[in-house]
């Protein structure tokens, strides 16, 4: 019975000896890290202060949440794990149950004082609180990121366009001297592995990451890791919001040639056409960056095509200028017309009375009657000399005034035929200036969108081109 109490007694102060062994803080107290224990905090953990710490970076791309042209802004959601050794961290796992990995707070352990050159906004997601250390002092942090940076943006080809913003990863204070900085994957592992992860991208397209180490020469300056990050625009939703509508308002201007140039409905609707021209022209200015060192070609798309517009209004307003100028010589033409013809009248009248009294003193000078002679003494009477000479000059005048109402006839109809070819002239010229622009102003649309659609092209070819370079 007591040699069975005490194998009871040994088996159950070797199990609590097991367990006290085997938990986490058997290691840290082996390890004697306690917060209050400032010698794993407050310096670089190396032995000699000439060996420099290796520290190892791993970036992986989570999202592209947005891209903001306007201010010049890139906003990745990046995870980034950071690695290096503390010299003074060691144990034995088996020593310890197997245990070769343990988690501590990270403000227990020194960590590497990594900064991004190119963030603008401090990240505003907490950090992790831990860190992972194993048997053999290896430290890992990782952390997963909202930056705010900046990335020079550019738009010359947008919205076609293909961005590259960089992430430049350094030490604050440590040179080489102090800290190694590496990274710890290639471009192609680092693309891979972030499509992989990859979760949004909103209207980016991800296409691949490149790093890029900067060893430093001197132990004077700095590591420096630059991760670059490579997107493509989706395009889609600019060409259906923008490109499309100020297209279909160019044709809306084309067919607005069909409408007639009598009265102002179709300078009115030329102005209603350009004038939404110059809204979508005030919402591009939103988008697009002013600090651009070339004019983008959507900018050049924009200005050409309002253009081509303010030419087609001012061919309207020079084709309706010919046609009210047509309508005015007109009215004048009436007008002296009329005047003509109350002219011609009173002539008549003039006229018509003059014969009356002609053919009453013609009456006068041929029948001198005098008392007691019949009608038949009077026909055998001979008149006198002076009467056959005013009654041969009359016939004269009578015949001259024929010849001149004949001649007035002929000049009125060659005038009023003139005036007819003169009004109808404006017209046939406005006509014609309206069939020439037209050919012309379709010839001008042609060449403009194929020298868009080409440069268009040949840029993003070249920025392929780039890439896969």
């Amino acid at each position: 019975m007591m040699l069975a109490g005490f194998l009871f007694l040994l088996f159950i102060s070797d199990e609590v000896h097991a367990e006290q062994i085997c938990s986490y803080q058997e290691v840290l107290n082996y390890l004697n890290i306690t917060k209050d224990n400032e010698l794993y905090s407050m310096t670089r953990p190396v032995k000699n202060y000439k060996h420099p710490t290796q520290v190892s970076l791993e970036v992986l791309l989570y999202a592209i949440l947005d891209v903001v042209e306007k201010d010049q802004k890139f906003i990745p959601y990046v995870w980034t794990v950071t690695r290096w050794n503390n010299e003074y961290i060691t144990w034995d796992p088996d020593q310890f149950c197997g245990i070769d990995n343990i988690s501590l707070p990270t403000e227990i352990l020194w960590k590497p004082d990594l900064t991004i050159e190119e963030m603008t906004e401090k990240d505003k997601a907490p950090p992790s609180p831990y860190l992972t250390i194993n048997n053999r002092g290896d430290v890992e942090v990782q952390n997963d990121q909202v930056l705010v940076s900046t990335c020079r943006m550019h738009i010359y080809n947008f919205p076609f366009d293909i961005q590259r913003c960089s992430l430049t990863f350094k030490s604050v204070i440590h040179t080489a001297k102090d800290i190694r900085l590496q990274p710890s994957d290639n471009s192609s592992e680092a693309t891979e592995w972030s499509r992989e992860v990859m979760r949004t991208q909103y209207e980016w397209l991800f296409i691949n990451m490149t790093v890029t180490a900067n060893n430093a020469t001197e132990l004077s300056d700095q590591d420096i890791v630059v991760y670059t990050i490579t997107m493509r625009r989706r395009s889609l939703l600019y060409i259906v919001n923008f490109l499309l509508p100020v297209l279909f308002f160019l044709c809306l201007d084309l067919a607005s040639f069909m409408i007639s140039d009598n009265g102002g409905e179709k300078l009115s609707f030329k102005v209603t056409v350009l004038l939404a021209i110059t809204v979508l022209q005030l919402i591009l200015n939103e988008i697009l960056p002013s600090s651009s060192n070339r004019v983008p070609l959507i900018a050049v798309y924009c200005i050409g095509i309002f253009t081509l517009m303010m030419l087609s209004l001012l061919e309207t307003i020079l084709v309706m200028y010919l046609i009210e100028k047509d309508s005015q010589d007109c009215e004048t033409a009436a007008t002296e017309s009329a005047i003509h013809e109350s002219n011609k009248k009173s002539k008549n009248n003039f006229h018509s009375y003059n014969t009356e009294g002609h053919e009453r003193t013609q009456g006068g000078f041929i029948y001198n009657v005098s008392a007691g002679e019949t009608p038949s003494e009077m026909l055998h009477i001979p008149k006198e000399d002076n009467s056959g000479k005013r009654l041969d000059d009359f016939i004269t005048l009578e015949r001259l005034s024929e010849e001149l109402r004949a001649m007035e006839k002929t000049m009125t109809q060659l005038f009023k035929d003139k005036k007819e070819e003169k009004s109808g002239y404006w017209s046939r010229v406005a006509t014609k200036v309206d069939r020439v622009f037209l050919i012309f102003y379709i010839a001008l649309i042609v060449a403009f969108l194929a020298v868009m659609f080409f440069e268009w092209n040949g840029t993003e070819e070249e920025s392929l081109l780039d890439i896969s370079v």
